[in-house]
């Protein structure tokens, strides 16, 4: 009886330390996101409540023009690298959970509203693939074939759209594409029209009802309202840069770090230093801003009131901070050389800033712009939170 005693405390004693393990090695997502090291292949998982690197993971292949999109459960960010590789990385394992080289040359990806498929455009061959996101196995090849040649497009752009759809844009053709996934079997492809000459990037609302491309190739940009029917395109500041000559361009700007906010989208213009104001009602010009240089993002802080800003090179130490009810720079300041992204945190108190050339990421306060840490790192790039899972288009 003494022996089976001794026994059973024993064995609570163990459960007990087991239960206590478990209990310290649980964590919540929320406050999770990675950092592209893009000239090492690798991430770095981080928390933003602590401010700190929880490691770094390799084996990622060519990140030097990377992105990601969370699980709808923020344990999985998918990775999409420039060699074609498409990685899924455990966030709380810290290591690759899955990886597959699905293209020779990718340029960005989307997750699905239901968190099941995950969409990845390719420059080549063009066109989109699309897998599970459990297991990454393949579920649907769209090639972006046009014209009568059959040539294959690059295909950018690329964003989920509610009701398990996908829209991108072909920027060799000049249009854009929705492919539907809501029913049984093979994807329903709608060719939706002539976006214009070379559409190099889109976004689309939180809401999931305007896609807006932006035009490489001329002045002006593509929109569709998802909620009319039939979906159409209709062009929008068509000719903003009218009988002036565009400046070199050193880098693309980008849309999917877009802005809309107090009831206007704050767009990068291409080309030429400055914000272009669209209003978010008529879809006509509400203005523009004279900035620092060629913008690459501008993205709204979370409660919409300030865009922040970075620039192409050569004027790439610098970031502005656009007031949105006036459309006036107010604030200016310089992290260090090569700012290649900013992530605000989910509720928009904290920025952070990835420096490349001097390997460093630093976070800042995002109403006061005091410094308020900093976090070695091999060239950072991309900056990714895992709060982007609840977000449309992102």
């Amino acid at each position: 009886m003494r022996l089976l005693r001794v026994v059973a405390v024993l064995a609570a004693l163990t459960g007990l330390c087991l239960t206590a393990a478990a209990q310290s090695s649980l964590r919540g997502t929320g406050d999770l996101g990675i950092v592209i090291e893009r000239a090492d292949g690798s991430v770095c998982i981080v928390d933003t409540s602590a401010r700190s690197i929880l490691s770094c993971v390799d084996g990622l292949g060519d990140l030097s023009h990377a992105s990601a999109v969370f699980s709808p459960d923020q344990r999985y960010a998918y990775v999409f690298g420039r060699d074609g590789g498409l990685t899924k990385v455990d966030l709380l394992e810290r290591r690759i959970a899955k990886r597959v080289i699905q293209a020779g040359n990718s340029i960005g990806g989307a997750i699905s509203d239901d968190g099941k498929l995950v969409a990845v455009s390719n420059y080549k061959p063009g066109g989109v693939k699309v897998f599970d996101a459990r297991t990454l196995e393949p579920v649907a090849d769209i090639p972006a074939f046009y014209g009568t040649a059959g040539e294959r497009s690059k295909t950018v752009g690329l964003v989920d759209a509610p009701g398990r759809r996908f829209i991108f844009t072909l920027y060799d053709a000049g249009e854009i594409w929705m492919a539907d996934f809501s029913g049984p079997g093979k994807p329903e492809i709608s060719k939706l029209g002539r976006a214009g000459e070379l559409p190099y990037d889109a976004l689309i609302t939180g809401d999931g009802r305007h896609y807006i491309a932006g035009l490489f190739g001329e002045d002006g940009l593509a929109h569709i309202d998802l909620w009319n029917t039939p979906v159409k395109i209709t062009r929008v500041l068509d000719g903003y840069g009218k009988g002036e000559a565009k400046l070199p361009v050193y880098k693309m700007p980008h849309l999917e770090g877009w802005a809309l906010a107090g009831g206007r989208f704050i767009l990068p213009a291409v080309g030429r230093s400055e914000l272009l104001a669209l209003d978010a009602a008529t879809f006509k010009e509400a203005g523009r801003v004279k900035v620092h240089g060629q913008p690459v993002f501008a993205i709204a802080r979370p409660d919409g009131r300030q865009v922040w800003v970075n620039f192409a090179h050569p004027l790439n130490d610098t970031i502005q901070v656009v007031d949105v009810p006036s459309l006036k720079i107010v604030h200016e300041f310089k992290p260090g050389p090569a700012i290649l992204h900013m992530e605000f945190t989910p509720r928009g108190h904290e920025v952070w800033v990835s420096v490349r050339d001097a390997d460093k990421v630093e976070i800042y306060d995002a109403r006061t712009f005091e410094k308020r840490g900093e976090l070695k790192m091999r060239k950072p790039s991309g900056v990714f939170f895992t709060a982007r899972s609840n977000r449309i288009g992102l």
